[in-house]
């Protein structure tokens, strides 16, 4: 049925151009002898149009057959481009060159002869004619379309007049697929402003950003500037969240290296935007040869940290990698993860806890790691507060236990992920974060292995972690819950907190804690409001914002190092060392044997046994 509707439809579409150019032969014939005469009509014209007329019939028949020739009836004129084009010049030319012939040869004494001129205005009138006929249709289809589309469109607004901008301007323009109208660029170079790229108009500088976005009704903003610094397109950004447009953004600068710029690359604006802060830049080929041909052992391996060292270290072709969690659901992602993507890969997952002792030193044993990094740990802090047994069992006493099974089994190196927290801590687990690394620190001096701490703040986008927490709470309509409106945290990425970790073990001589320059630290609140904004609503208007008090065990500050440790560089600027501080390490680990005998009991009195072991823990009482 269907197939039958197209034939109609194909055969009503023949006819009607057949029509047309009958009609055109006609008007091309008359219109080339009146305007050989200027437009005046006389005598002698109505001669001429006598013989003209004679000849028509035999005109219109060869033309129509030439036309068929040329397949000027087959075509599909929604797509006609130069093949097309250069049909219907041919087959009016030779149409033309035809009726110059045959009217030269049918030419009668008793006929006046049409002037010379004629039968070049008759092949310009009818090349004019046919193409309109061909043409129109497509261009009053294209008008509509637009004009229909446009309104549907969104009103986009493109930062950054150089070859991002210009390559993301020409796409939409020339796609029928994207339902975007680029109305107006900006950029910063006073020279570009007021010119033109593919007719859109550089409307100004970022101060121009608000004013313009009202005056074009702006629905969305694409930053085309991969190659500005994150200072740039934070204070760019700081502009834009002001406005209710959507905002997206490239990726980065090897992407116009690349020549990869295009709509598909733009992605949405995220807080982490707003840092305002370079990443950190490891240059993981060269740190990463002492990762390649060993044996790899990650304990926490299922979790945000843990399982992103994984990713990385399976790019730089280890012997084997061994994959140590509690959680299976967390393990067994990662492990499909791996498989699929690396799957030359020897990777061995095993489920254990490292408060088992047993367990750790047989896994040792079995595959004798060659580098350990230590990411299994109890990390939320109020839950911890509440359960503070389980903080020291698991972190301070699981560190202990792979801490030995290290030493006992010749392990070269022992990276242990810290914390911020651990920095005059006033919690249970920035506490157990600081024992641990005395624990590292003192057992650098019992073997062969090189003992390291990491310590880094909070993680972006990390299970727990706030981000996300606020992203939920915006989509379930609020409100945002800030613990308090002073509150202040360093902020790091998962790749930048792992890539720490890796160029702590190529750094890694014994006994260093390794501290991330972080840059300035960032309100709480001031992130849930940039990122309200950056999901299109009013902070306080459409998504209120709720504070909730201090949680236990948080305070409104975290450090990076105690001001005793002192600080020490190293090739990567944004990297440093603490100076590790100077404890009995007997005593510690004395009071360490009376402290697991006290958490085995569920000893309420526990944040005192702590404070002996870690004097600058803080306890603070909570109602």
């Amino acid at each position: 049925m269907k197939r039958q509707i197209r034939s109609k439809v194909l055969v009503y579409r023949r006819i009607f151009l057949i029509l047309c150019d009958i009609v055109s032969v006609v008007i091309a014939s008359i219109a080339a002898i009146l305007l050989r005469f200027d437009l005046q009509y006389s005598y002698s014209v109505t001669e001429y149009m006598d013989t003209m007329l004679k000849y028509l019939p035999f005109n219109i028949v060869v033309t129509l057959i030439i036309f068929y020739l040329f397949r000027l009836y087959h075509s599909l004129w929604t797509y006609a481009g130069a093949t097309e084009m250069a049909n219907i010049v041919s087959a009016c030319i030779i149409s033309s060159l035809i009726q110059t012939v045959g009217m030269l040869a049918a030419n009668h004494p008793n006929y006046y002869a049409v002037p010379r001129s004629y039968y070049l205005l008759y092949g310009m009138c009818l090349l004019i004619l046919i193409i309109g006929s061909r043409f129109s249709y497509r261009v009053l289809r294209s008008v509509i379309q637009r004009r229909t589309v446009r309104a549907m469109r969104k009103n986009v607004m493109i930062i950054g007049a150089g070859n991002a901008g210009n390559a993301l301007i020409k796409e939409m323009n020339t796609s029928h697929y994207l339902q975007k109208n680029v109305c107006c660029v900006i950029d910063d170079d006073h020279l570009k402003v007021g010119n033109y790229i593919h007719g859109v108009k550089v409307a100004g500088g970022r101060e121009e950003i608000i004013e313009m976005v009202a005056s074009y009704r702006i629905d969305e903003i694409i930053i085309a500037m991969p190659s500005a610094s994150k200072q740039v397109i934070k204070e760019i950004l700081d502009i834009c969240k002001e406005t209710k447009c959507e905002l997206k953004t490239l990726p980065g600068i090897y992407q116009l290296v690349n020549g990869e710029v295009s709509v598909s690359t733009l992605r949405k604006v995220d807080v982490l935007d707003l840092l305002g802060r370079e990443q950190i830049k490891v240059d993981l080929c060269s740190i990463m040869k002492y990762v390649e041909d060993k044996v790899v052992l990650v304990t926490g391996g299922g979790g945000s940290i843990g399982s992103e060292l994984c990713r990385q270290i399976a790019t730089q072709n280890p012997k084997k990698l061994i994959i140590v969690d509690i959680y299976e659901n967390n393990a067994y992602d990662i492990q499909q993860e791996l498989i699929k993507k690396y799957p030359k890969l020897d990777l061995v997952v095993l489920i254990a806890s490292i408060r088992n002792s047993s367990r750790i030193n047989s896994i040792f044993e079995i595959y004798k790691p060659n580098i350990v990094y230590h990411a299994a740990a109890h990390k939320h802090v109020p839950l911890m507060e509440v359960s503070p047994n389980e903080a020291i069992k698991n972190n301070v006493f699981g560190t202990w236990i792979a801490a030995e099974a290290a030493v006992t089994h010749s392990v070269e190196k022992f990276v242990l992920i810290s914390t911020d927290k651990a920095v005059n801590p006033t919690n249970i687990m920035g506490a157990s974060k600081r024992m641990c690394e005395m624990i590292v620190q003192s057992y650098n001096k019992r073997g062969t292995t090189e003992f390291v701490a990491v310590r880094f703040g909070n993680v972006l986008g990390s299970n727990g972690s706030v981000i996300p927490l606020f992203k939920k709470q915006i989509k379930e309509g609020g409100p945002v819950t800030v613990t308090h409106p002073d509150i202040i945290r360093y902020f790091m990425t998962i790749p930048e907190a792992v890539s720490l970790v890796l160029q702590a073990g190529a750094y890694a001589k014994g006994g260093e804690i390794f501290v991330l320059d972080m840059g300035e630290p960032v309100k709480i609140l001031e992130l849930a409001n940039n990122l309200i904004r950056l999901s299109g609503y009013i902070p306080g208007e459409d998504i209120k914002i709720e504070f909730t008090g201090l949680r236990p065990g948080e305070k409104l500050y975290e450090e990076l190092l105690m001001e005793e440790e002192g600080m020490q560089d190293t090739k990567n600027k944004l990297i440093h060392i603490g100076k590790p501080i100077e404890f009995d390490e007997k005593e510690f680990f004395e009071k360490l044997e009376e402290l697991k005998e006290i958490v085995k009991n569920e000893n309420n009195e526990i944040k005192k046994e702590i404070q002996k072991l870690v004097p600058t823990y803080v306890i603070k009482e909570y109602e």
